[in-house]
């Protein structure tokens, strides 16, 4: 089989879109699918990882967000390459500009459409101040994936919402997890060290973009509330963003690394004691699964990720979504109890080292050659009624 896969984001760009895609594209390789690319032009030039071919079109960032791009391409540069070298599926991995021009013209070409559900645009109108744009959003998202064949989302929850909004041939595929690269036997000695704690003394730790879609907010609230019952711990936040300057000038006792690289992030990740993760933005959240792999005590909203992996008081704790107050107290509670953030995090590894994927990429696999033979089945029914 010949996919092509739409994207406004790839590796090594840092974030759950291209960290899920890159991790797709090597096993589906693996199982012998040729995978082709249509992405924007990086920032850094290069080939994209685990592909066959590629188109790189116009790159724009989004106003007022440097680090977030879009792409841009005139449909006849799109027909162009897939008539060149024709692919069995294409997968949409954006609804932007970029994805809805793909979206146009392989209905034209009619291949067959799998679309898959990475972003939640209409939560983030109202983080960016333009609620009023939600309902339009919507239907625009809801037209845009009953025109594919089908929709991949990452969780049940999700599943569920989409189809009572009205979206089509809605299917759940998952989220894999590397639990070599993730894993507490990366913990760093020296790296705490430098954060100035002691074998015994707790670290807290977020993972994310630093942007007002994060619900930063309440990590600001529940870091400060989590120091002043132990002041011996440390805090750390890995990311960066537009909200960062804010943030450091409100948390001047946490270490802030910026963006780091895998590597080191799996250090961050396994030198830490509990993960504390308040946004409610994500369709699935990688950092939580990550984090758990890592051996953490995660502390987040029953949402997403969350909602699938943690088993709450069992191997995490969850708070109902938007409950500020039970979030925040159960993140002071339990770093006061070594003993119990310990246990939590030896449970949540075993649960993460659940999701492999080997067997998401299969279950991938199987939903393109659904797809493929689902319009070939309705093209073949339409030219015996035509006849």
């Amino acid at each position: 089989m010949r996919l092509c896969i739409v994207s406004e984001t790839w590796s090594p760009e840092i974030n759950g879109v291209a960290h899920t895609l890159n991790r797709l594209c090597r096993e589906l390789t693996r199982l012998g699918i040729t995978v082709d690319v249509i992405r924007p032009t990086p920032k850094v030039p290069g080939s994209a990882l685990h592909t066959a071919q590629e188109l790189q079109v116009r790159r724009c960032s989004l106003p007022g967000y440097s680090d977030v791009q879009i792409g841009l391409a005139r449909p006849a540069k799109l027909r162009r390459f897939w008539q060149q070298q024709r692919p069995e599926v294409i997968y949409l991995a954006t609804q932007g500009p970029l994805g809805w021009a793909a979206r146009q013209t392989a209905r034209q070409l009619n291949i067959p459409l799998v679309a898959g559900w990475h972003t939640n645009f209409d939560h983030y109108c109202h983080d960016y101040g333009v609620s009023w744009l939600s309902a339009a959003t919507r239907r625009y998202l809801r037209y845009f994936h009953n025109g594919c064949d089908l929709t991949l989302v990452p969780t049940q929850q999700q599943a569920t919402v989409l189809r009572r909004q009205g979206i089509h041939g809605v299917k759940v595929l998952s989220r894999g997890i590397d639990g070599e690269q993730f894993s507490p036997a990366l913990r760093d000695d020296a790296l705490r060290k430098r954060w100035g704690v002691s074998e015994h003394q707790p670290v807290a730790l977020y993972v994310g973009r630093l942007a007002p879609e994060k619900n930063l907010a309440l990590l600001q609230e529940t870091l400060q509330a989590m120091r002043e019952v132990r002041p011996d711990m440390a805090q750390v936040i890995v990311g960066d963003g537009p909200s960062r300057a804010q943030l450091e000038k409100a948390l001047p006792n946490v270490h802030f690394t910026g963006f780091i690289d895998k590597q080191a992030l799996a250090r961050h990740y396994a030198s830490a004691d509990m993960f504390i993760f308040p946004s409610l933005s994500e369709t699935w959240g990688n950092v939580v699964a990550e984090a758990m792999a890592s051996g953490l005590a995660v502390v987040a909203y029953r949402h997403a990720a969350s909602a699938e992996l943690i088993q709450s008081g069992h191997n995490g704790v969850t708070a109902s979504p938007g409950d500020s107050l039970t979030f925040q107290q159960a993140a002071v509670t339990l770093c006061q109890h070594p003993a119990d953030y310990a246990r939590l995090g030896r449970v949540a590894r075993l649960r993460a080292l659940e999701q492999s994927w080997s067997g998401i990429a299969e279950q991938f696999s199987s939903y393109l050659h659904h797809a493929r033979e689902a319009r070939h089945a309705s093209a073949s029914t339409c030219r015996i009624r035509s006849s």
